[in-house]
C-alpha cells in the first residue's frame, strides 16, 4: 500500500509539474477564439477588440473565427468538443444560448459543466427599437398602435431563445400583447432587417443599434434593464413605462473546454485582465458602447450560475415557452 501511495503521489506530482510547465510556456502557437454568431454583431465587435489588444500582452496572436448557426449552439458545441489545451476558446460565454436556452429546450451539451468560465468582459443591455419612420415613439404608443391594428407585433431578434428573444417575449407576456419574434444569425442581420422596414420593432444591444440611431434609421423605445443604460441615458426602462420586466441583457465573457488545465485558464484570465485594464482598450469599448465589467474565472462561474437561475425564474414566472 505504501508503494502504491508513493507511486500515486509521484504521478500526481509529475502531472502538476507538467500542467504548471504548460501554463508557463502558454501560448506557443496562435489561439483560436470562436464567436458563435455572425460578423458585425455586439459579440463579434467585442471579440475583434479583444483580438487586437491580445497581441499586446501575449506571445502569440489570437485568431477570431465566426461560426454562426443554431442560435449560437453550433459554434459553442465545437469549442466544447475541442482539445482542452487552451488553444480553442469561446468568446460570448453568457449569451442567451448559455443562460436562457437550457431552461427552454434540450441542449447537446451543458453550458456550465462542459465549459469552464475564463473571464467576464462585459454585459450588454437589451434595447427595444423601431424604424425612425414608425408611427410610435414609446412603449405606450406601440401598444396602442398594435391594439388599433389588431395584429401581432413582429420583432427582429439576433437568435432564437437568446437574451434578446427572451426579453421581447417577456415584454409581450407582461404587456398582454402577441409578440412574434423572427430570429436571424446574429445582431447585425437582425438590425439590418429592421432597418429595411420588414418588422415593427427589434431588440439589440447598444453597440448594434446606436450607429443606426445616429444615422437616423432607428429610434429607441425602451431598455430592458432595472435601471437606465449609461449608453442610452435618455431612454426610459420598460418598468418606467409601466411594463414590469427587466433582464440581465447579454453577458459576454470567455470560456474554454471543461477539462482545460486550471493553470492555463489562469494564464488566459490574467491576459484578459491586462486587456481590460488597458486604457486604449477601455476607450475602444466605450466607443463601441460596451461597458467593461471584468470578472475573474471563479467569480464569473458563480455569476453564470446565478444568471441562469434568474432567467429560469423569469421564464417560469411568465410561463414562457419556445416552440
Amino acid at each position: 500500500m505504501k508503494r502504491l501511495a508513493a507511486s500515486l503521489t509521484a504521478i500526481l506530482a509529475v502531472a502538476a509539474f507538467s500542467a504548471t510547465a504548460m501554463a508557463a510556456d502558454f501560448p506557443t502557437k496562435p489561439v483560436q477564439a470562436v464567436v458563435p454568431m455572425a460578423a458585425g454583431g455586439s459579440t463579434d465587435l467585442l471579440a475583434r477588440a479583444v483580438e487586437k489588444y491580445w497581441a499586446k500582452y501575449s506571445k502569440q496572436p489570437m485568431v477570431i473565427v465566426n461560426k454562426p448557426g443554431g442560435g449560437g449552439v453550433v459554434g459553442t458545441e465545437g469549442v466544447v468538443r475541442a482539445k482542452p489545451d487552451g488553444y480553442t476558446l469561446y468568446i460570448g460565454y453568457g449569451s442567451g444560448h448559455d443562460v436562457v436556452m437550457p431552461t427552454l429546450q434540450k441542449m447537446p451539451y451543458d453550458p456550465q459543466k462542459d465549459l469552464v468560465a475564463v473571464s467576464r468582459v462585459s454585459i450588454h443591455s437589451v434595447a427595444i427599437v423601431a424604424s425612425a419612420k414608425a408611427p410610435y415613439n414609446d412603449i405606450k404608443e406601440l401598444l396602442a398602435f398594435a391594439k388599433k391594428e389588431g395584429k401581432p407585433i413582429t420583432t427582429a431578434v439576433s437568435v432564437k431563445a437568446g437574451a434578446v428573444d427572451l426579453a421581447l417575449t417577456a415584454f409581450g407576456k407582461a404587456a398582454g400583447v402577441n409578440i412574434v419574434t423572427v430570429p436571424f444569425s446574429g445582431g447585425a442581420e437582425a438590425t439590418t432587417a429592421l432597418a429595411g422596414g420588414h418588422l415593427m420593432i427589434g431588440g439589440g444591444h447598444p453597440s448594434e443599434i446606436i450607429p443606426h440611431v445616429k444615422a437616423g434609421r432607428f429610434k429607441v423605445l425602451a431598455v430592458v434593464l432595472p435601471e437606465r443604460d449609461p449608453s442610452l441615458p435618455n431612454v426610459p426602462t420598460l418598468k418606467e413605462q409601466g411594463v414590469n420586466v427587466a433582464t440581465w441583457g447579454s453577458i459576454k465573457g470567455l470560456a474554454a473546454p471543461a477539462a482545460t488545465p486550471k493553470e492555463v485558464v489562469k494564464e488566459i484570465d490574467a491576459t484578459i485582465k491586462k486587456i481590460c485594464d488597458d486604457p486604449e482598450f477601455r476607450k475602444t469599448m466605450a466607443d463601441l458602447n460596451q461597458p467593461i465589467l471584468y470578472q475573474n474565472s471563479e467569480d464569473f462561474a458563480k455569476f453564470i450560475k446565478q444568471a441562469t437561475a434568474d432567467y429560469a425564474a423569469l421564464i417560469k414566472e411568465l410561463n414562457i415557452k419556445i416552440d
